[in-house]
């Protein structure tokens, strides 16, 4: 009999023959109804759950699923995985982390130029039969500042550094010996250093709020902010006070604290540029994504070591 996986994830439906191909029987269950149900009706045969970090899995539904035995998470986050659950009953998790880290890097970087160039508005402005000349900022010659400098932040500082000529600072849990960048000890020295600060850190208690009224205050009133990474890294409330109050020139997001819903007060600001967490969608990279979680799959039921485990905290 196949192995069963519940597969939470609702982008992915076109690649999920990769993993029927390698032998998995799948219950899609992509709303939290579905969910629900698939829990309560296929609870005896599900071994293995396919999420997403701001989806995740509750330790109430872990267990509820008594033969579960891994957890697949698609890109880096797992802030919604209860990973101490996991731990207690014994469930391997696995991420994706970096699998994604050149769409979300293109994306960084278009939502950059997009807000610095107010390329929206100024698209808009065309299509009303307008023709307004615009003095922008340009890229090239500017500081670029990085929360987070792992696999997707080293993407988006090569992209700076190489493609735009931008000299690139960052902040990261630890200093890194083996990239050319500036090192800052503080989320806020890096905004005081950052023309545009781009937030590519993983989301969870350890990064919630990195970026607070200090930060935002530090990046200044000529700074720009992006965020393709999670929403709980930024305060949020504090940023739209920022933004209204033009302590910061200008933001654009790609990540929400309660998506999809999008707090109103961003909708009408004209300097925000907002996307509907869509940075890690490209057709090679949701490919990419899933034919590593078949890999960590097989190599789980296998009885090998799996490709990207997570570390999980010691059992209570």
């Amino acid at each position: 009999m196949p192995n069963t996986v519940l597969v939470l994830v609702e982008t992915i439906n076109d690649y999920l023959p990769i993993l029927e191909h390698s032998g998995f029987h799948l219950i899609l269950a992509p709303t939290p109804a579905e969910r629900a149900q698939a829990i309560q009706t296929h609870a005896g045969q599900i071994r293995a759950v396919l999420t997403r970090g701001p989806l995740g899995l509750t330790g109430e539904e872990m267990a509820a699923l008594p033969h579960l035995e891994i957890i697949c998470v698609i890109g880096a986050g797992h802030e919604q995985v209860d990973l101490q659950a996991a731990s207690n009953r014994g469930i391997a998790v696995t991420n994706g982390a970096g699998v994604n880290a050149s769409s979300v890097a293109d994306h960084a970087m278009a939502l950059l130029l997009a807000l610095v160039r107010d390329i929206p508005r100024a698209d808009a402005a065309v299509r009303r039969g307008e023709w307004p000349k615009i003095m922008r900022p340009s890229l090239a010659g500017k500081h670029l500042g990085i929360l987070g400098l792992g696999a997707v932040g080293m993407a988006i500082a090569q992209r700076g550094a190489k493609g735009f000529e931008m000299s690139v600072s960052y902040h990261n849990r630890q200093h890194r010996s083996d990239v050319p960048y500036d090192f800052c000890s503080t989320p806020t020295e890096l905004a005081r250093a950052s023309d545009f600060l781009i937030v590519a850190t993983p989301g969870g208690l350890g990064t919630r709020n990195l970026i607070n009224k200090q930060a935002l205050d530090a990046l200044g009133p000529n700074g720009f902010l992006v965020n393709i990474a999670r929403a709980s890294v930024v305060n949020t409330g504090e940023l739209i006070s920022a933004l209204e109050q033009r302590r910061i020139a200008g933001a654009a997001l790609d990540v929400f604290d309660d998506e999809p819903l999008v707090p109103e007060a961003l909708k009408v600001l004209s300097n925000v540029v907002l996307t509907p967490h869509v940075a890690g969608l490209s057709p090679q990279a949701t490919q990419a994504t899933v034919e590593l979680v078949g890999k960590n799959l097989l190599a789980h039921f296998a009885g090998q070591p799996l490709l990207t485990p997570l570390a999980l905290p010691a059992k209570a």
